[in-house]
């Protein structure tokens, strides 16, 4: 069997995707700052005081990843944890002010990664790409976490 065209892998191709959006973050956004941090910073913007759980379903990270993020956020002293006055299992995250001027330099720095990173494409070739890799996204949150076994998904 001879060799197969990896450009027609999907695999292939997310990961040099991935790769040029992570040198592009870099350059452009922070080296300190990753973007799953900024997921979250931008999150608790939106919606202050979520639980940590919560947090992670909104930017699609696992428990053990969002525990980590969380922790490095708050030792660089960009978010608070607060116990939940109901429930004192529970801790409730609200950014500082220092997170809060951190987030808004990032929002205005991604912007212009942004258009860097989506630069070869048209407006409208912008939003296509935009609707195919949410769909293809959306399906693989399914295979993450199947509600049912993959063998009854095709019956």
């Amino acid at each position: 069997m001879g060799a197969v065209d990896i450009g027609t892998h999907p695999g292939h191709l997310a990961r040099r995707l991935q790769q040029a959006h992570y040198l592009l973050w870099n350059t452009m956004v922070s080296e300190e700052i990753t973007s799953p941090q900024f997921a979250v910073l931008n999150t608790l913007v939106a919606e202050p005081g979520l639980d940590q759980r919560t947090v992670g379903e909104r930017v699609g990270l696992d428990r053990s990843t969002i525990a980590e993020v969380i922790s490095r956020l708050s030792r660089r002293g960009l978010l608070d944890k607060v116990r939940d006055q109901r429930d004192g299992r529970r801790f409730l995250l609200r950014l500082t002010d220092e997170g809060v001027r951190t987030h808004r330099k990032l929002t205005l720095r991604t912007a212009r990664m942004n258009q860097v990173f989506l630069g070869p494409l048209t407006e409208d070739e912008q939003a296509q790409f935009f609707t195919l890799i949410r769909k293809v996204a959306d399906a693989a949150e399914g295979l993450r976490n199947p509600a049912e076994p993959l063998a009854a998904k095709g019956a």
